[in-house]
Parts: structure tokens; C-alpha cells; sequence
């Protein structure tokens, strides 16, 4: 099994639309028992909350399932179950990078590394700026983007 974790700071707007999306693109994909995709924040802000209500809309416009999905920080453990790290943005990267556990067979890669639409190095948060839609797009790119790279890496 290849496991994803996308991390943003709270995990009720970035990273929770990058989990449903890449769900959504596996489970068309006919991969759902091969890849499993998870999110969580750098921050206990909001933890154990759903989705922003604004993701949620998102995700509902685009037929993609939020169902379950619970807020919830980064974990030691998810050192050793993850094989693909995934922060939103360089604030992120850092955070992950000072909490890391020494793991050499674990990529970590900034998601916008997977958004060849923009020269942005960061997902931008639309819990400040408001601008899901612009964050939706960024997010289906690089989901897609992802999803090949692992599809290559691993001959799936």
C-alpha cells in the first residue's frame, strides 16, 4: 500500500480539499487498494472539526466526498505509516522538516511542486484570503500531477 499525507497549517482547508480530491482521482482511477490518502495540520487549531464550510462546498460542487473527514494534527507515528509527505506550502515544509523523525525511504515534496499552471510556491490559504475556488484548481492540478508521478514510481 502507498500512503499519502497532505499537510496545511489546520487541515479544514487545504489539505482536507488535496485528501477528497486524490480520493476521488484513486478511486477513478481504480487504485483504491493500492494508494490510501489522508490529511492533517501542523497546527491543533482545529482538531477533530470537519472541513470548512467553504471546502465542503467545493468538494459538493465537484461530486467529491468529504464524508468522515476530521481535522487532526501531525503525528510522530505518521513518520512510519506515510511514504509521501505533502505540505501546502513552504511554512508547512519547514514545520514538517523541524518535527522529522530520521526516515530516508519518505518523500517529502511541496505540492505546488506538482502545479506546473503556476509559478507560486505556495498553496495559498483560503481560510485568510478567501479564495477557495483559485485553491480547488491549484489542488485538482497537483492532485493529477501526483497521482501520475506515483502511478510511474511504482508501475501502477
Amino acid at each position: 500500500m502507498i500512503r499519502v499525507l497532505f499537510v496545511c497549517l489546520g487541515n479544514i482547508c487545504r489539505s482536507p480539499m488535496a485528501e477528497a480530491t486524490m480520493r476521488d482521482r484513486i478511486e477513478k482511477a481504480g487504485l483504491s487498494d493500492q494508494i490510501e490518502v489522508d490529511s492533517a495540520g501542523t497546527g491543533d487549531y482545529h482538531e477533530g472539526k470537519p472541513p470548512h464550510a467553504e471546502t465542503r462546498g467545493i468538494l459538493g460542487k465537484a461530486d467529491i466526498s468529504y464524508e468522515g473527514m476530521r481535522a487532526r494534527q501531525v503525528e510522530e507515528g505518521d513518520w512510519e505509516k506515510f511514504d509521501y509527505l505533502i505540505p501546502m506550502d513552504r511554512k508547512n515544509l519547514r514545520d514538517l522538516k523541524a518535527f522529522e523523525v530520521a526516515h530516508d525511504d519518505i518523500k517529502v515534496v511541496k505540492f505546488m511542486d506538482y502545479v506546473a499552471s503556476s509559478e507560486s510556491e505556495d498553496v495559498p490559504d483560503p481560510y485568510f484570503s478567501g479564495n477557495f475556488d483559485e485553491v480547488y484548481e491549484l489542488i485538482t492540478e497537483g492532485c493529477d500531477t501526483l497521482l501520475e508521478d506515483i502511478k510511474q514510481d511504482h508501475g501502477l
